[in-house]
């Protein structure tokens, strides 16, 4: 297995894309005072026995800049998604009115706003620890090519690529948050 040995960057990339994928994501789902339906994609439902996507139990539209509606269709789960959203952390007050929650969408003040840069934070040091974890598992795979017999030329090559591809990830990380918390920021 010397000379043969072919690292699957593009296998890690893929890994890491995902972690890129799901933090944009998590940041879709962060309030920066504008209504959004994407905001209420990390909110699960029990509904019917198992844990549901709101937006499977009830139509979600944004009818004005403030305002996120929730057309549930099933009369018996207005109460569970009600509580759903009042239990998720977004900081919005659902209203009733028969089968429609109104989401009234407030002006984020200054504390918010930090709470939510911080938040953001958080969702991005996630992200870099799943890249991180990626890399590692890289290195792994370079290590046992390196114990069956791969030049330390090749095994070099192979660090130095598998570095420079978590480099550029991360990089995307940090320009993600950036941009995400000016957006928070902004009045």
């Amino acid at each position: 297995m010397s000379d043969d040995f072919v690292l699957d960057t593009d296998d890690l990339k893929r890994r890491m894309d995902g972690a890129m994928a799901n933090l944009r994501t998590e940041f879709a789902s962060l309030r920066t005072g504008r209504a959004s339906a994407s905001m209420l994609e990390p909110v699960m439902v029990d509904a019917y026995g198992s844990m549901t996507p709101i937006n499977q139990v009830g139509t979600v539209n944004v009818p004005e800049p403030r305002m996120v509606t929730i057309n549930v269709w099933d009369k018996g789960l207005v109460g569970k998604v009600e509580k759903a959203i009042r239990e998720s952390g977004l900081g919005i007050n659902p209203q009733l009115n028969g089968t429609i929650i109104m989401l009234p969408i407030p002006e984020l003040n200054e504390e918010r706003r930090r709470e939510l840069g911080k938040v953001a934070g958080q969702y991005a040091e996630s992200a870099r620890v799943s890249i991180r974890n990626v890399r590692r598992d890289g290195m792994d795979q370079i290590k046992k090519a390196k114990a069956d017999g791969m030049s330390e030329d090749d095994q070099k090559f192979w660090e130095v690529e598998v570095q420079e591809l978590t480099d550029t990830m991360i990089k995307s990380v940090d320009e993600a948050l950036e941009t995400k918390q000016a957006e928070i920021m902004q009045v």
